[in-house]
């Protein structure tokens, strides 16, 4: 389309009225409408599949489907029977083979009647949509006998070897009084790397597990000194995996493993909690991995919820950003890495009780409100005219704009101009980006 020469003019004005302003450094995010009706949900899956079915795990044992907004009547899974809920025990993930499609299979991590962690396999039924609560093969049951809390809880499948990944938390009670954080003998407090899809009923150890045949070592073990890993996830960008490990009464972290590594890493517990000594104004860290950022609880914080780096297409500001949360505050924070090392901000109070987070097929990312019963889409929040997405509109920032309305360039190299995604800028458009620049975005 072209522009009016008044048109022209009054951009000139513009120019005059409008100074520049600091960028900000984040994008601004927000949460789309609420789905509703679940009780306890703790987190969020896809099958990988194509069916583009969210799975929504309850705590209290069942999880159901979500298609298109509308959720299932039928639960795809009811194991209430066998589950013990709640606290920090219940039904707490589910996760999907690479295969899922062609085997008809998939993986759930839970606490049993007696506390015990397991982890077991179940198949569907003749409906995609329902599985046979009767068809469990228990693969992993660890003994989980003296406390209540810690029970690590989440699955996932290595983007790059296929394997079950599986975070157990240190058994409980304040400071580790069982020492299983540091006895590599022992289960709890470590992420678990298991080979479930070559047919054995249970496991096999992969032969690169860096443990296997050390004397004192657990053969299952992928890296050691964890205090509950209530949520970990790859980065399905580049395969690095982040692990969201809740600290005991001062600071949370969150700690990086790169796609490369060969597993065998020291987090630290019950050494360090977080980047500090635990307990002691010394101690020694040759060996350990710290974490890449921590925070206090200053803020009201109480439990770091691990999340994902955003690969999604729909927001493209928030490309890249890993976004994570707390569980007592809802405060959702975003980590990315620089040249200069890791940065991390604060970027939204979500106002009520975060759980667990998820991806659906295409990237998007999910919350679970457990003050709600519901799930919530993480969206970008687009302030017209806002080119780069730095929260503020620029003079320079309007003649793009007014450049694309020209037909002097593309549309995508100011999408937030587009207000309609239609394709193109047009004068009203236009004069909504120059609202923003006088009136600040909202």
């Amino acid at each position: 389309m072209r522009i009016h020469p008044a048109w022209r003019l009054y951009l000139g004005v513009v120019t005059l009225l409008v100074a520049p302003t600091a960028s900000a450094t984040w994008p601004r995010i927000g949460l789309g409408p609420e789905i509703a009706a679940f009780s306890t949900p703790v987190f969020v899956a896809n099958a990988g599949d194509g069916s583009d079915r969210l799975f929504v795990v309850q705590q209290n044992g069942i999880i159901r489907i979500v298609r298109q907004g509308a959720i299932n009547v039928v639960p795809f899974l009811d194991i209430t029977d066998r589950v013990s809920c709640c606290g920090e025990r219940g039904l707490l993930s589910v996760a999907f083979p690479p295969q899922y499609a062609a085997m008809g299979h998939f993986y759930v991590y839970y606490t049993n009647g007696n506390g015990n962690l397991i982890v077991a396999r179940y198949r569907l039924t003749a409906d995609a949509d329902v599985a046979d609560a009767a068809s469990e093969q228990i693969v992993l049951a660890i003994d989980h006998p003296t406390f209540a809390n810690h029970n690590g809880g989440q699955l996932a499948f290595g983007p790059n070897d296929g394997y079950l990944y599986v975070g157990t938390g240190d058994g409980g009670g304040g400071g580790d009084p069982s020492g299983n954080g540091q006895n590599f003998n022992v289960l709890l407090g470590k992420l678990l790397r298991l080979d479930v899809e070559s047919g054995s009923p249970t496991y096999r150890i992969p032969p690169t597990n860096p443990f296997v045949g050390q004397p004192g070592f657990r053969d299952e073990i992928w890296a050691v000194g964890l205090r509950n890993p209530w949520r970990f996830a790859f980065d399905r960008g580049t395969g690095g995996l982040f692990i969201g490990d809740v600290g005991q009464n001062r600071y949370e972290e969150i700690d990086f493993q790169p796609a490369a590594s060969g597993g065998g890493q020291n987090y630290g517990w019950n050494i360090m909690e977080g980047f500090h000594c635990y307990n002691t104004p010394s101690c020694a860290t040759t060996g350990l991995t710290l974490p890449v950022t921590e925070y206090d609880h200053s803020q009201g914080d109480c439990a770091v919820i691990g999340g994902y780096v955003y690969r999604g297409t729909m927001f493209p500001g928030l490309q890249g950003i890993y976004l994570l949360a707390d569980n007592c505050s809802g405060l959702i924070r975003a980590l990315r890495q620089t040249l200069g090392g890791w940065q991390t901000a604060v970027i939204l109070n979500a106002g009520f009780q975060i759980t667990g987070m998820g991806e659906d097929e295409a990237g998007e990312i999910y919350v679970t409100d457990y003050t709600h019963g519901a799930i919530r889409h993480i969206v970008q929040r687009v302030c017209a005219g806002d080119c780069n997405d730095d929260g503020t509109v620029a003079v320079d920032e309007i003649l793009g704009a007014a450049t694309i309305a020209l037909g002097d360039a593309d549309v995508s190299a100011c999408s937030a101009g587009d207000a309609n995604h239609d394709r193109q800028i047009t004068v009203d458009e236009i004069v909504r980006a120059v609202a923003s620049a006088l009136g600040g975005c909202p």
